[in-house]
């Protein structure tokens, strides 16, 4: 009987191993794609139908087409997970806020994604970025759910306080403000202010709520007036004047 040629018998020797190697760089492939798609969605951007504080949003599994935030709100799916109003409320839970906005960043930082997809995620840091700092202000909240309503009152110059005791009282904490020689002097304005910006709050919780659009707009110019003067407060130093943006 003749016996087979030596590179017929190499062939068939060496089957199993090119039969081996194929099904382990088949699986390192799918192991890669499979990394790629999960890189790709690590960042939530669209708010989920449920979710608990301790669960991830649904959409680090979406395509990036699908997980195009519409609004500052998809970005905080946990905390804000019925949206802006009418639905959702006006006012926020700061802490629970501050938390997912720290979740969110850790895992969009530019450094946690490969070389191709840094780009992507400095994009959605900035984003997120600009999400907490409209959101977690009441005066830019209410700003931008009026301007989701075609309604800018961030640049309109004409609009001004209408109530003239309103304006007294802006007037007088201004004054009181600027004649303190000690910080513990303005304890007092500070939690009247306070209590100021809660009222105001609630009046545009209110306002939105039932799309009360002439409502929420003049009091987003009052609450102007109130943020003002907060950031008059923190900002305080003996002797130095203060100047109330209208």
């Amino acid at each position: 009987m003749a016996r087979p040629s030596s590179a017929v018998a190499m062939a068939t020797a060496s089957s199993p191993l090119v039969t081996t190697h194929a099904r382990w760089a088949s699986g390192v492939s799918s192991m890669i794609s499979s990394q790629k798609r999960w890189m790709s969605g690590t960042v939530p951007l669209s708010r989920p139908a449920t979710a608990t504080p301790d669960s991830e949003p649904a959409a680090a599994a979406s395509t990036p087409d699908s997980t195009i935030p519409k609004t500052h709100y998809d970005f905080f799916p946990i905390t804000l997970p019925d949206g802006p109003p009418p639905k959702g409320h006006f006012p926020i839970d700061q802490r629970a806020l501050r938390r997912e906005f720290l979740r969110l960043q850790a895992k969009a930082h530019p450094d946690m994604h490969p070389a191709e997809l840094k780009t992507r995620a400095e994009a959605t840091s900035a984003r997120i970025n600009e999400a907490y700092k409209t959101l977690s202000n009441p005066l830019l909240r209410a700003q931008y759910l009026l301007s989701l309503r075609g309604v800018d009152v961030a640049n309109d110059e004409t609009l001004k306080v209408e109530d003239p005791e309103l304006l007294m009282v802006v007037l007088e904490a201004r004054e009181e403000i600027e004649e303190a020689t000690a910080e513990s002097e303005l304890e007092g304005q500070r939690e009247a202010n306070e209590g100021r910006i809660r009222a105001s709050e609630e009046v545009l919780e209110t306002a939105f709520r039932h799309d009360d659009i002439e409502t929420a707009k003049r009091e987003a110019v009052n609450l102007r007036y109130w943020v003002n003067i907060q950031e008059s407060l923190n900002n305080w130093e003996a002797g130095k004047p203060i100047v109330l943006q209208h």
